[in-house]
């Protein structure tokens, strides 16, 4: 498929776009834009598009996602981000440009986040050092004032102002804001301290956003019913607001190219796989690691409404448009 083709071997088609600034007369004729417009009740977003790829080329590989876009507009999509895609600002900037993009063209975008590195950094800085078991943060009241004050003061603005900047407009919360979430000491809270898992969503908050086209953008943390706040796996965040919202797809950006036929061969991607087919390759340990929580969000999500949940690579440049809008995708979708 020549739109698939062209995304992977031309990264130039969807370069990230850079926006002129108004202020600032030039003598150089003006470069042709493609300007989408995208009007609610509440906002009208203007992306512009600067683009040096030939017009018939663009025509095309816009022609050909045509399918795609009808149909997923109107439709929510849940992305969870985090991982090598949150480390790199070449790759951070490829996913603010692929989620407005995907906001323009009528998908209702909600965006989940973590924050690892970034919280390691900063409780070094303070002379905490970060545990881990089983992969879950070890998570004392300490840890939890810090995880705090990063994901939702500091890395959830910092990513609503990327969006905004990008053109489109995000809200920031975090999963204590009208209840989304609501959570309980995890059974090992002996071991991990303030690791929470979901026992409620309210979606309430949310629904009144993404009908006006805004993107949410929501911190993995959250409170219990007597306040106390808790440290929440992105990945199960997303998988558990994807199902309370009936979203189309539950997107996880990861740091593999995704699920392997075997673990020890990059090249053996299991492309799309049905909850049978993946449950049985748990059961003869082809999937192991940190690839089995997620693989269980997947599974849990889509048991509870979720039509298609796909791991992807977060390390390869708009891996988002890639798995939405081409048959190649870039990773694993699981159906249910």
């Amino acid at each position: 498929m020549l739109a698939a083709k062209t995304l992977i071997s031309r990264p130039s088609v969807l370069q990230t776009p850079t926006f002129p600034n108004p202020s600032i007369k030039s003598s150089q004729k003006p470069l042709r834009f493609t300007s989408i417009r995208l009007k609610s009740s509440a906002q009208t977003v203007l992306t512009e598009t600067l683009s040096t790829t030939p017009a018939k080329t663009r025509v095309k590989i816009l022609s050909e996602a045509l399918p795609f876009i009808q149909k997923f507009r109107g439709k929510t999509v849940v992305v969870k981000y985090g991982g090598a895609a949150m480390k790199s600002e070449a790759l951070q900037a490829s996913v603010i440009t692929d989620l407005v993009l995907l906001s323009c063209i009528g998908l209702r975008i909600v965006f989940v986040h973590g924050g690892g590195p970034e919280i390691n950094q900063w409780l070094n800085r303070l002379g905490i050092q970060p545990n881990f078991l089983n992969g879950l943060r070890v998570t004392d009241a300490s840890t939890m004032e810090i995880v705090s004050m990063v994901l939702v003061g500091k890395v959830n603005k910092h990513l609503v102002g990327l969006i905004n900047k990008a053109g489109a407009t995000a809200v920031g919360l975090c999963g204590t804001d009208g209840r989304i979430f609501t959570a309980i000491p995890s059974p090992n809270a002996a071991e991990l301290g303030f690791v929470g898992e979901i026992s409620s969503v309210d979606t309430s908050v949310l629904r009144p956003l993404i009908n006006d086209n805004l993107i949410p953008v929501i911190a993995s943390v959250a409170a219990d019913g007597t306040g106390q706040s808790y440290n929440i796996n992105a990945d199960t965040a997303a998988g558990a607001l994807a199902a309370a919202l009936g979203a189309e797809k539950l997107l996880l950006l990861t740091d593999v190219a995704g699920i392997l036929e075997d673990k020890n061969d990059p090249e053996s991607l299991v492309k799309e796989i049905d909850v049978k087919g993946v449950k049985k390759m748990m059961e003869d340990g082809k999937i192991a690691g940190g690839m089995i929580p997620k693989v269980n969000c997947c599974v849990k999500s889509l048991s509870q409404g979720v039509k298609t949940a796909s791991i992807i690579d977060g390390r390869l440049e708009h891996s988002l448009l890639l798995e939405v809008l081409t048959d190649e995708g870039a990773g694993t979708m699981i159906t249910g």
